[in-house]
């Protein structure tokens, strides 16, 4: 039988690694991630889960401990934010290259410098090249589900990629609310032990890893397309899911009011409830507007995207990350998937950096500055939403 109960986003994350049954957990503390893994250090420590935990010295002693214990073969786990997930960076490439299907929980916060702990997405869209699958949830219900599903993604013999499972920090992780926890013999049924491909055997001697010069291009190409399969993988997952637990979370994008929507707000993370709850205010003014969740960002959904805002007048795309000389990531991605394909004009909206919070005042005005691009025709760059321009001039 599942259970409800009224618990921290991050404790819902560490029910769900639970769950799967991992055979190796590697771990270093940095928020807002840490309590995930003292959830499940306490589990460890209870004889409630049958897992090696390791601690370690840093967050690229970590990617390198389930880079190890996945090669052999082992189901494997870890966790990070921010400054950590850079630090693991050089794994993670590496991680990728060699197809091991680590699951790793990104919990986003803000990059020094300068010094802050607040959420955005920084962080996980540094990571957006290294051919990690990066999932992002909208709460803490979704975060748990999106886990189980993730260890399936990942072990998926036409997939075999790392799949990192992205949310918001402190806003999801340090917050309570009901989430429904499912029985284990169910979650056994969904996610079988993990049955490797290849593994690393004295019997059967392989190499991970090996040195390669003329045949890089095809080795990142093999991954671009175990992410373009993993399109259609998700959303199967996630079906397989619902059909198991009757519950729905996932597919590569979710969409609220945008039938009939003239302008769609684009966005990912914990910002999408708000922006549901202001779409419903603004729609009793009779302002046309709707929401697209990107759910799955890297691989990218351009054509879902596509398909989901044609009949739109105007797409606002909201950032909470900046590739600085460029843009908004986000936006950037959703003007090349619209472009010259009779799609409608894009802005993009740098909103939530820092954790500057998102108000409906700040929403109304992303909402006024698209009314006006549509009506003049002129369509900014970029525009930076509640920026404090005295430290600018």
């Amino acid at each position: 039988m599942s259970t409800i109960s009224v618990i921290e986003g991050s404790m819902a994350v560490a029910q769900a690694v639970k769950a799967c049954r991992p055979g190796v957990i590697a771990a270093y503390p940095i928020s807002p991630q840490t309590h995930i893994v003292e959830f499940l250090s306490q589990f460890v420590a209870d004889n409630e889960m049958d897992t090696k935990y390791v601690r370690v010295d840093a967050e690229f002693s970590a990617a390198s401990a389930v880079y190890g214990s996945s090669a052999t073969g082992v189901r494997s786990y870890t966790a990070s934010s921010s400054q950590g997930l850079l630090l693991m960076s050089e794994v993670l490439y590496a991680m990728a290259g060699t197809r091991l299907p680590v699951v790793l929980t990104g919990v986003n916060r803000t990059v020094s410098a300068p010094i802050t702990i607040q959420p955005d997405h920084q962080d996980t869209m540094a990571l957006r090249d290294t051919g990690l699958i990066q999932l992002h949830v909208e709460n803490s219900q979704e975060a748990y589900a999106t886990h189980i599903q993730a260890f399936k993604l990942a072990e998926d013999h036409d997939i075999l990629l790392p799949v990192m499972v992205c949310m918001d920090g402190w806003i999801l992780t340090h917050s309570f609310e009901p989430v429904k926890l499912e029985d284990q013999e169910k979650v056994d049924e969904f996610l079988p032990p993990f049955v490797p491909k290849y593994r690393l055997d004295t019997k059967n001697p392989l190499t991970y890893g090996a040195y390669a010069d003329d045949e890089v291009p095809e080795f990142r190409l093999m991954m671009h397309f175990a992410q373009e399969r993993a399109k259609e993988k998700i959303e199967k997952i996630a079906r397989e899911y619902e059909a198991k637990f009757g519950d729905y979370f996932g597919g590569l994008i979710d969409t609220y009011r945008c039938d009939d929507a003239e302008i769609v707000m684009v966005a990912m993370g914990s910002v999408i409830g708000t922006l549901k709850d202001a779409v419903d205010k603004l729609r009793k003014e009779n302002i046309k507007v709707g929401v697209l969740k990107v759910r799955s960002y890297r691989p990218f959904p351009g054509e879902e995207i596509l398909s989901a805002v044609k009949g739109a007048k105007m797409v606002a795309v909201l950032d909470k990350s900046l590739s600085v000389g460029q843009g908004g990531p986000l936006a950037t991605d959703v003007k090349a998937a619209l472009a010259n394909k009779q799609a409608p004009p894009v802005l993009g909206c740098i909103a939530g950096m820092g954790g500057r919070d998102m108000s409906m005042v700040l929403i109304r005005e992303i909402i006024e500055k698209s009314q006006k691009a549509i009506t003049t025709g002129k369509i900014p760059d970029i525009e930076y939403i509640a920026l404090k321009r005295q430290y600018l001039e």
